[in-house]
């Protein structure tokens, strides 16, 4: 049985105050490594080389969003960008040994921001919030990738204009 409306409305406040924990995990980065260039360091540490309109794809941003990520890690050297054999006219990002050194940096920075700011938790909270995280993360990829219908509201299109969901029998 799902859960009830007012369970995923305290669930849509508490996301929405996420910001929190965003703010706080973004102080632990070094200024010349902001947020977005972080994200990309992740993605291609990760995933390994791809092209850029799949790192904007993983980013869930606009290609010129992308563009100024991939520039401000480009110019400081911790990824680099090769012409696609496959086609001359795309990129092939890969990240390089100082790439790679200054995202083992960011993790153990990061690391140690959780260590510190959940040092009453027990590992079993962490693993459990670690398990509804991703699976709450991968309901919404699920949502997308399948194009899921929800016979209340119709299929998930991935617009930004929300749907006003027909009331719901109880």
């Amino acid at each position: 049985m799902p859960a009830a409306r007012r369970t995923y409305a305290e669930l849509a406040r508490q996301l929405s105050a996420i910001g929190t924990v965003k703010r706080g995990l973004d102080r632990a980065l070094p200024a010349e490594c902001p947020g977005g260039a972080a994200a990309v360091l992740t993605l291609l540490g990760r995933h390994g080389e791809m092209r850029m309109s799949r790192l904007a794809e993983l980013l869930a941003v606009d290609m010129s969003v992308t563009s100024r990520q991939v520039a401000h890690v480009a110019e400081r050297g911790w990824i680099e960008r090769m012409p696609d054999p496959a086609d001359r006219r795309s990129r092939i990002l890969r990240i390089t040994p100082a790439g790679q050194e200054l995202l083992d940096e960011l993790a153990r920075r990061i690391t140690e921001v959780f260590a510190y700011a959940l040092d009453s938790w027990t590992d079993d909270e962490v693993g459990q919030l670690n398990t509804m995280l991703d699976r709450l993360r991968g309901a919404f990829t699920d949502c997308r990738d399948r194009r899921h219908e929800d016979p209340r509201t119709g299929p998930y299109t991935g617009t930004s204009t929300p749907r006003t969901p027909t009331p719901h029998k109880t």
